[in-house]
């Protein structure tokens, strides 16, 4: 199995936009997030990916075939932490959940970014803690905090590369 990670240009944009739909989705469980009355979530920071310094958005692929995106931020939202890094959305579809390409991806976006890094989780998001966790803890070799409850109901991890 083939994984990589892209940057996504601005003319993927509604690629980011469609994925984001079913991240929306799927992420609903955890919030109180409900469809407008066009059916749709929405995300307003979209542009933003493209516009702001410091914003990275990334296309995740298997074997060629679009599997998810990771959106990467150069700051910490809870720490001070030097050359900043946070990541702000994360989705796989569920086709390729559970066969390590969250794994995989997760580690080559570190390695793009290399710092202090802040990964934060709704703190009603079990199976996310218990991903990111596994993720950091092997990537880390064990060496990273663990942040308790965070403002907002988030809690998380911190780390360096």
């Amino acid at each position: 199995m083939n994984i990589t990670v892209e940057p996504m240009l601005v003319e993927q944009k509604s690629v980011l936009i469609q994925l984001m739909e079913l991240y929306m989705y799927d992420f609903s469980l955890y919030s109180d997030d409900d469809i407008n009355e066009y059916g749709y979530f929405g995300y307003p920071r979209i542009d933003d990916y493209w516009n702001e310094e410091g914003r990275y958005p990334y296309l995740i692929r298997v074997n060629g075939k679009i599997a998810g995106f990771v959106l990467v931020r150069s700051c910490c939202e809870y720490n001070e932490l030097l050359n900043p890094h946070n990541i702000a959305e994360f989705f796989i579809m569920q086709k390729y959940r559970r066969l390590g390409v969250g794994k995989i991806a997760s580690m080559k976006v570190f390695d793009m970014h290399k710092g202090g890094w802040e990964v934060s989780q709704w703190s009603k998001n079990i199976p996310a803690q218990k991903f990111w966790r596994a993720v950091i803890d092997e990537y880390t070799n064990s060496d990273f905090h663990v942040l308790g409850s965070l403002e907002e109901g988030h809690v998380g991890f911190t780390f360096y590369n």
